[in-house]
């Protein structure tokens, strides 16, 4: 598969850009696509890129996809949370529609299973409406934290638009065994997270644990190929028609280059580590 290879730029990457700043950056760096914060989380400080209600934001996102041919590949963050009800996003699916996005990403913040299990099944048959598929996202420090607690939630609500969305750090920080991977179906992988990170992972017993997980997943991701993490080994496992969409912030690097030339080399470490690892 020959330079086949589709890549998107994630919105945490490059958290402060709008999402049309995103499409035509992403555009003139030569990604393929862009992955976008389009549902806002309620959280201070959070950058508001609800294309829901404001319109001038939406016709400048739509125009900037006409203009550079550029697809939005997901939206995020479909957040499952105790005492939130997933209905609050059908218009962000609705809109995401409207501009072409198939994918959404989830991820579960509830350690009530009955609850966080009746949620994703709601999310996905509201998603279904909108020929969108469901994303569930094990990250570290959430309610469902391992490929294998993905595995039942998707196992337990038995839906066909439902996928697992791995990020090449949380698997490593998550300490899952390789070889879980060729337990799972092909099919239940449409894009993945890659970055690089390091090798050390913060203790549990940690008081800082959590912390410490926290800092380096939103703050110092390494550039592809420049960390501990055996990410050809995972995306060997996975089908070959995986997008790699990049997940890197890292404060520093942008701080020194600037977000154009940090997400530049981003996609450029990324193919240049494909390539030597015969991934194209």
């Amino acid at each position: 598969m020959t330079g086949s290879r589709k890549y998107s730029l994630a919105q945490l990457t490059a958290l402060h850009w709008s999402p049309p700043e995103m499409i035509l950056n992403g555009w003139a760096l030569g990604y393929d696509a862009v992955s976008i914060r389009s549902i806002p989380l309620g959280v201070k400080g959070e950058y508001d890129f609800d294309l829901v209600n404001n319109k001038n934001l939406f016709n400048l996102t739509q125009w900037a996809l006409q203009e550079t041919g550029m697809k939005i590949n997901d939206i995020e963050l479909a957040r499952i949370g105790d005492g939130k009800d997933v209905e609050r996003y059908k218009s962000a699916f609705e809109t995401a529609a409207i501009l072409g996005v198939k994918d959404v990403i989830s991820s579960i913040w509830s350690d009530s299973k009955d609850f966080y299990l009746d949620q994703f099944a709601k999310l996905c048959d509201l998603a279904a409406q909108y020929g969108m598929f469901v994303n569930l996202e094990f990250v570290t420090w959430a309610g469902v934290s391992t490929l294998k607690g993905a595995r039942e939630v998707l196992d337990a609500v038995n839906k066909t638009n439902a996928a697992i969305l791995i990020d090449t750090l949380h698997f490593h920080r998550s300490r899952i065994p390789f070889e879980e991977l060729d337990s799972c179906p092909k099919n239940l992988f449409r894009f993945m997270h890659i970055c690089d990170g390091p090798k050390d992972i913060p203790n549990p017993t940690s008081p800082t644990y959590k912390e410490e997980l926290i800092f380096v997943g939103r703050d110092a991701r390494e550039y592809v190929g420049e960390g501990a993490i055996d990410i050809a080994r995972v995306v060997k496992k996975l089908p070959d028609d995986v997008l790699f969409s990049i997940e890197l912030p890292h404060l520093e690097k942008t701080s020194k280059w600037g977000s154009l030339e940090h997400a530049r080399r981003c996609l450029e470490t990324a193919k240049e580590y494909m390539k030597k690892n015969g991934i194209e």
